[in-house]
């Protein structure tokens, strides 16, 4: 009898050790997978921060840096403290998230700050082909994405144009054929090409969009622009 008491005695405090043990087990996991979680969250939070730049005071969203060389990094951050005219516009990309300043002209500033109207092509906001350059590992890397089909969007003071993408050739810097003037509004978007080449890019690469009109002009004009230019993107990459 006595000999069965110690028996129950021992295997409840078995029991209770073993659920002790459990227990400490159990906290431990959880308080494992708790420092996981807050040491992930912390990365990412630091992460996003290094992404993205403090908020351009001309744009409407912070501008995305995770494409960018650390080079054309420090050359943005150096001309926001440089004084700079008001933009013509804002160009939008919503497929590559997108939203950057149009300036008058192409000097090295000017694309630092955003991207810029090429002297000679249409004004914003007048019929003709606005030629827009812009550099490959800055605002317009994002470009190797584009696809025909795209919409771009021009915002100036109250008002939007949208424009869709009908054709994206490979050309030597020589040919300046793809800035020649067109008879429905056009946008021409200008960067070097390949984008990660090191040293001075050898080719240009052009994505041609045309004003969403859906007339007969405007139609004609896409079916000839894309007729034209057998050095496209896949032909140029072999």
């Amino acid at each position: 009898m006595r000999t069965q008491k110690i028996e129950r005695v021992l295997l409840a405090a078995g029991l209770t050790l073993m659920t002790v043990w459990v227990a400490a087990r159990l906290q431990r996991t959880i308080a494992s997978r708790a420092a996981i979680a807050e040491f992930t969250a912390e990365s990412a939070a630091a992460s996003s921060k290094k992404a993205s730049a403090s908020p351009d005071p001309v744009l409407s969203v912070p501008v995305d840096f995770r494409l960018w060389s650390v080079k054309r990094i420090s050359a943005y951050e150096d001309s926001l403290t440089k004084k700079n005219d008001a933009p013509l516009a804002i160009l939008r990309i919503p497929k590559i998230n997108l939203e950057v300043p149009i300036f008058n002209d192409t000097d090295d500033l000017t694309l630092n700050r955003g991207v810029g109207r090429i002297l000679g092509t249409a004004r914003v906001g007048t019929s003709g082909n606005l030629g827009i350059a812009g550099h490959r590992d800055g605002f317009f890397r994002g470009l190797q994405s584009i696809a025909p089909g795209d919409v771009l969007e021009l915002v100036r003071p109250g008002h939007s144009d949208r424009y869709v993408v009908s054709q994206i050739r490979i050309v030597t810097p020589e040919d300046t054929s793809v800035l020649n003037p067109t008879a429905v509004p056009t946008l021409t978007l200008v960067t070097c090409f390949p984008f990660y080449f090191v040293g001075h890019a050898p080719k240009r690469y052009i994505v041609t969009a045309l004003l969403d009109g859906g007339n007969e002009s405007y139609l004609a004009a896409r079916e000839d622009i894309n007729s034209t230019g057998n050095d496209n993107k896949n032909k140029e990459k072999k």
